[in-house]
């Protein structure tokens, strides 16, 4: 009888662990690993990433001009206040529902960086699901491509708002895959 309590018991629990990893929310896993497979060798993403306005927006929000916004808006340091994370991190642009993968380079430094766009990395970062296309899609991997998307963050509520061309925009940072 306590055998089978037992075995029960631990059945239980292995049968929650499996719910619980398969409900788990999906996790930022950083740009510095999207860079061992998408660099010089496959269309130079990382590169065009790292040169363009994302990779340092968080690094903007450190300078005097926006210490000067904030302080006009009534809000604290900048790199600090989750209205100005919410569209200069990746992890705060994605919200609450993911989570950072503890073994992942991810860190609120590196901006807005491509999982603010495609997602959070975790489940689709492997070579092998990364080179089926219809299975990156499947596990996460988002390709955004409207001005809706874009809008979330390129807006009137931003306080150094410029009119946004999304086309314009759009093709100074375009980073496709080159076909094979």
């Amino acid at each position: 009888m306590k055998k089978n309590v037992a075995m029960s018991m631990l059945l239980g629990i292995f049968l929650f662990g499996l719910a619980t990893a398969a409900f788990a929310a999906p996790e930022i896993i950083g740009a510095p690993k999207c860079k061992m497979c998408h660099g010089a060798k496959t269309g130079d993403q990382w590169g065009k990433w790292e040169a363009g306005p994302h990779a340092g927006a968080f690094a903007t929000l450190g300078t005097d001009a926006a210490k000067k916004i904030a302080a006009d808006k009534g809000l604290g340091d900048p790199q600090a206040e989750p209205a100005c994370l919410k569209c200069h991190t990746t992890q705060h642009f994605l919200g609450a529902d993911v989570g950072v993968d503890a073994k992942g380079k991810y860190e609120l430094t590196e901006g807005v960086g491509c999982e603010a766009c495609h997602g959070a990395g975790s489940e689709y970062k492997s070579k092998k699901v990364m080179e089926d296309h219809e299975a990156s899609i499947a596990a996460g991997l988002n390709m955004p491509g409207s001005a809706e998307f874009c809008s979330k963050c390129h807006n009137e509520e931003s306080p150094t708002f410029k009119a946004f061309n999304y086309d314009e925009r759009v093709a100074k940072i375009a980073h496709p895959v080159p076909a094979k």
